[in-house]
């Protein structure tokens, strides 16, 4: 079975696997689900907040190469197309990530701040 981090790398898919990764995320959903509420109320591991800022420097890039079109309105195939292009710029995803790191730190700090106030909001109004 893949591990969860292979599901983090986003590479193109096929249509026959894009099938057989549905039916398998629809029968693993709950326990994914139950295994990210108890993950969310920890502070993210370096690799994570590493991981975090190198989705969003391909972010910025996908945006730089699309210009003005939103990334989720493409269609399959332009979506493939743009991703290997993406992934040809992968020097430029790693310098991005790595001047990303401390902003994706600090959001996570903002991060688990809410989280405990509206938790211990919510357990003193309970009462």
């Amino acid at each position: 079975m893949i591990s969860f981090k292979e599901y983090l790398i986003e590479k193109p898919l096929t249509p026959k696997q894009r099938m057989q990764r549905g039916r398998l995320m629809k029968r693993l959903a709950p326990r994914m689900a139950m295994k990210r509420k108890i993950t969310m109320k920890r502070k993210a591991n370096p690799e994570k907040i590493k991981a975090r800022a190198e989705k969003q420097a391909r972010d910025i890039i996908r945006k730089k190469l699309l210009k003005d079109v939103d990334y989720n309105s493409l269609g399959y195939a332009q979506k493939v197309a743009l991703d290997k292009r993406v992934e040809k710029k992968k020097a430029a995803i790693k310098k991005i990530a790595k001047k990303l790191i401390p902003k994706v730190k600090k959001d996570e700090l903002e991060r688990l701040k809410k989280q405990r106030e509206k938790g211990s909001s919510s357990f003193g109004e309970a009462t």
